[in-house]
């Protein structure tokens, strides 16, 4: 079986897609499942087992272009593929599976997207809360799971390989210090400032997790490289040593590799966070406006710190620089005692 998958555009999304991967691989041991998606996310496509091969998706998000796609589906023809999903909701995203003449074609509705799709599942999102769980319900059989309480259980999340010697080169690429154990933060968020906890509250920690022994390293886009320095300035010059931000500094690739170095990871709401996740590394995910009841970190190993309720669509908070009130009201304390049970319950096992 041939399966091409139109994959999502953001980091934490494509993460969580993953798990339709795994369910879908579950099925069907022998199936070769192709993902098309923007280039940028190919390093984390190629860390899950389950894909055969990502294809880029050479158009901007947003981008209608109804020439290109065509073009691109009709390339796609000779590969014979058998079925696609869908992964989007967009009504652009289903017009190269159409144009590619892929017998069955699968998706939520979306944006009207009758005859685009032709295995057309129409959504209930009270009965599928989670967006793991809308991916998840469509590697099944159209009526079969009409709930998420009909998935099968465990569904199966995200879960990113990285080797031993992958981690050992990335660190002398970076020039890590070995002696110390790394904790990662991921203090960027995507829309603005009202998803980051605030810069000197991820200082506090830090500075008592250096005095502790550890060495922090800082991850995030070229844009969160400022909100890294904020941190680092913030310690003493003593701790400064020990605290490296990499943000805008490593390919998406070597801050996955990297992650996979750390002991533990303190992050906001951001893709970097569902990274973490599926690296099954002791997290703990501070949420403030954004809500975890859509999509909350894949962890066992994850706790979640939240303040509030409801889900609120502010991208710069009333608070100073932008920060929301429900963050900064996440004290340093709270955060530090989290992430200290979970490296104590990592240790007992």
């Amino acid at each position: 079986m041939k399966i091409l998958v139109i994959g999502p555009s953001w980091v934490g999304d494509m993460m969580m897609s993953q798990s339709l991967y795994r369910t879908l691989k579950a099925a069907h041991p022998q199936a070769q499942i192709d993902v098309m998606a923007p280039a940028w996310c190919r390093p984390l496509l190629d860390r899950m087992p389950e894909v055969n091969q990502a294809l880029a998706m050479p158009l901007g998000h947003g981008a209608l272009e109804l020439g290109e796609r065509r073009r691109l589906g009709v390339s796609l023809r000779d590969t014979h593929y058998d079925c696609a999903y869908v992964l989007p909701n967009s009504f652009k995203s289903a017009l190269v599976p159409f144009f590619a003449h892929i017998p069955q074609r699968t998706g939520w509705r979306g944006e009207m997207r009758y005859g685009l799709l032709n295995d057309l599942r129409v959504l209930d999102k009270a009965a599928f809360p989670l967006m793991v769980q809308r991916y998840a319900a469509l590697g099944y059989e159209t009526g079969k799971i009409k709930t998420a309480a009909d998935l099968p259980q465990p569904i199966l999340w995200p879960k990113l390989q990285v080797t031993g010697a992958e981690i050992a080169a990335v660190k002398i690429a970076f020039a890590v210090d070995n002696s110390r154990p790394l904790i990662g933060f991921c203090p960027g968020a995507e829309f603005g400032p009202a998803k980051r906890w605030p810069h000197y509250h991820y200082a506090v920690l830090a500075e008592k997790l250096i005095s502790e022994g550890y060495q922090v390293v800082l991850f995030g886009s070229a844009k969160d490289n400022a909100a890294g320095e904020q941190i680092r300035l913030a310690l003493t010059e003593s701790a400064q040593t020990f605290c490296l931000n990499l943000a805008g500094k490593t390919s998406l690739d070597q801050a996955v590799v990297m992650i996979a170095a750390c002991q533990a990871v303190v992050s906001n709401d951001s893709g970097l966070m569902h990274v973490a996740a599926a690296l099954d590394k002791p997290l703990v995910a501070l949420y403030g406006p954004s809500s975890p009841d859509f999509t909350p970190p894949l962890s066992h190993q994850a706790k979640v710190i939240r303040l509030i309720t409801g889900y609120h669509k502010v991208r710069k908070g009333d608070a100073e620089e932008g920060y929301h009130q429900s963050l900064i009201d996440i004290q340093p304390e709270q955060v530090y005692q989290e992430l200290n049970q979970l490296l104590s319950a990592r240790k007992e096992i």
